[in-house]
């Protein structure tokens, strides 16, 4: 779907809205207009009519049976999610009435007319600009609104509204003093429009129900007022560069990447906005410098379903974890996700989706890095329970801040096999560590003894199918388990832990984690509401459904520029490894 063409009302063509040769229709987003991202409004929700006006003609033709009930929970979501809101107040300025310019020259007689029996009457309205004016204005002394939302927030009746700000004074309860919706019943007023209201899914080019557009446009407003805070980002190598400004688009302008904290920090206080930090890369006093300097401090890491590949040959991401708090893998830190986990209300609906996620997940084989391989074997003699230990990079954030007494894999692997010395330990090296990307081998001499078999090159996802439990200190793999149904025992504290999953064995979070979660609550917390989505197809904002579709596609996240130099020294560190002796 391509980003809407500047007027509001355009035609249509005939194809699947009418015969040839009928009258043309035309559309427009009206009230559901979208927010700007990056200089793109991709409208989901158009409202379609003949004549010049769609808006007018939908109001004119009202629906036999009109459903109010949806008119009043359409009503309800916009004035929930404030399409369009910059979060800017107004001052009245001791005016007791609103004259909205129309920014459009036809109508300007009608605007100064009113304009002369307001002063005639020794009542000057407040000139402001009607937000859904097609042009320029043309009102000498008029003033621009910020947004429909700071205009409506003044409370004050308005004179010569447009359809689509009369609409939303409508939903809002600000009275309209004249106009096609002065007195007009709101409900009936918002079925009419809504009969003739058509909602497309722009990930997938097909029709959809509103309720749906809607929570899209909700996603897409609530993605673009916390990009909008962002001023700098540190610490993010070049190859996400592009995927973040995807991320964090809006209609400010983006964020600009710094090299340094002191150079982050200037942008941030200059530009009066947050330092958006890479957790793992953040030089430890970075909290105490933009405290000192008054500026927001935002934590950056990857989503929990990253990529058809590894992040360590440089494909960008699809899904980050955006935190106020910290990084969510710190157990010493409230991070926004442990906050939402220990708070948060888990509604029915929102369950059944976490449920289907789940399930989804789970079914379709996607994991975080959802590699290609071979389905492994294993080679466990009947009766034994077999029990897998994902290696981890052991200088990598999650252990250094989430790990208690075991730090390495060899010592995970040691632990594991005192305390269960009868089962079958299958160890699976992390990754990166395979591809000889980051630091972690262990030597082939030491892995005798303690793994009964050692699995490389093994795609995770069918692993997980074949084994009954996984001992892990920080690993995701602990949480990818979980989603299917495995027993999961944490040497750590991994963000997953402490919610009675888990059998834990780490040191306690602070604040301690005292809530119990079903399975499907911790899902809903950490794949539905944590993680900030985009479509690597779209570039556009998407909920994690679309980003498991995506998973289908390797093609959409293509190696970075530098990945053969990456390859080469992956390949030269297997080789050196394979020399020492080490597996």
């Amino acid at each position: 779907m391509q980003a809407a063409e500047p007027a509001d009302a355009r035609a249509a063509d005939a194809q699947g809205m009418g015969a040839p040769g009928a009258a043309a229709l035309r559309y427009s987003p009206g009230p559901f207009r979208p927010p700007r991202l990056a200089g793109r409004e991709v409208p989901v929700l158009l409202v379609v009519g003949q004549g010049p006006d769609p808006l007018a003609s939908a109001l004119a033709n009202p629906p036999a049976r009109p459903d109010l009930a949806q008119a009043r929970a359409v009503m309800a979501a916009l004035l929930a999610m404030r399409p369009g809101a910059l979060g800017t107040a107004m001052d009245a300025k001791g005016a007791r009435a609103i004259l909205l310019d129309p920014c459009d020259p036809a109508r300007q007689a009608t605007a100064i007319a009113q304009l002369v029996q307001h002063r005639a009457a020794g009542t000057p309205p407040l000139l402001l600009r009607d937000p859904f004016g097609p042009g320029e204005a043309v009102l000498p002394g008029s003033l621009p609104a910020p947004d429909p939302w700071a205009l409506l927030d003044l409370g004050l009746p308005l004179h010569g509204a447009s359809l689509p700000l009369g609409l939303l004074a409508l939903a809002a309860g600000v009275p309209l003093a004249d106009g096609r919706l002065a007195g007009a019943d709101p409900a009936l007023s918002w079925a009419a429009l809504l009969a003739a209201t058509r909602a497309a899914d722009p990930f997938h080019n097909r029709p959809c129900p509103i309720p749906q557009a809607l929570d899209l446009l909700a996603l897409w407003q609530a993605r673009a007022t916390e990009s909008r805070g962002i001023a700098a980002c540190l610490g993010v190598h070049p190859y996400k560069r592009d995927r973040l400004r995807e991320l964090l688009a809006s209609d400010a302008p983006p964020p600009a990447f710094a090299a340094t904290p002191a150079r982050a920090i200037t942008i941030a206080r200059e530009r009066g906005g947050a330092v958006l930090a890479w957790a793992a890369s953040a030089p430890p006093d970075l909290p105490a410098r933009c405290a000192e300097a008054g500026v927001p401090l935002r934590w950056l890491e990857d989503g929990f379903i990253r990529s058809a590949g590894l992040g360590a040959a440089f494909r960008a991401g699809a899904s980050f974890a955006l935190d106020q708090g910290g990084p969510y893998y710190d157990p010493q830190v409230e991070s926004d996700l442990a906050r939402l986990l220990a708070e948060a209300p888990f509604p029915p609906d929102l369950l059944e989706r976490a449920r289907s996620l789940r399930r989804a997940v789970v079914n379709r084989g996607v994991t975080k890095y959802n590699l290609p391989g071979a389905m492994p074997e294993i080679t466990a003699p009947a009766g034994r329970r077999r029990i897998l230990v994902p290696g981890q990079v052991e200088g990598d954030a999650s252990i250094r801040q989430g790990a208690g007494d075991i730090r390495r894999n060899l010592d995970l692997l040691r632990a594991v096999r005192a305390a269960a010395p009868e089962a079958w330990l299958i160890y699976k090296p992390h990754p990166d560590i395979e591809a000889g990307f980051r630091r972690g081998r262990i030597a082939a001499a030491d892995l005798d003894g303690l793994a009964d078999q050692v699995l490389r090159h093994a795609p995770m996802a069918p692993l997980l199918g074949l084994v009954d439990e996984v001992h892990t200190i920080t690993s995701l793999t602990g949480f990818e388990a979980l989603l299917r149904g495995r027993e999961v025992t944490c040497w750590g504290t991994p963000f997953y832990a402490g919610w009675g999953l888990t059998r834990d064995r780490g040191p306690d979070a602070a604040p301690p984690r005292s809530r119990r979660l079903t399975l499907d609550e911790l899902v809903a917390g950490a794949l539905i509401l944590y993680p900030r989505c985009i479509d690597p197809l779209t570039r556009l904002p998407c909920p994690p459904e679309v980003l498991l579709d995506r998973m289908d596609r390797p093609d959409l996240f293509p190696p970075g520029r530098r990945a053969r130099l990456r390859a080469a020294q992956g390949f030269v560190t297997r080789a050196v490894a394979w020399i020492r002796g080490w597996r």
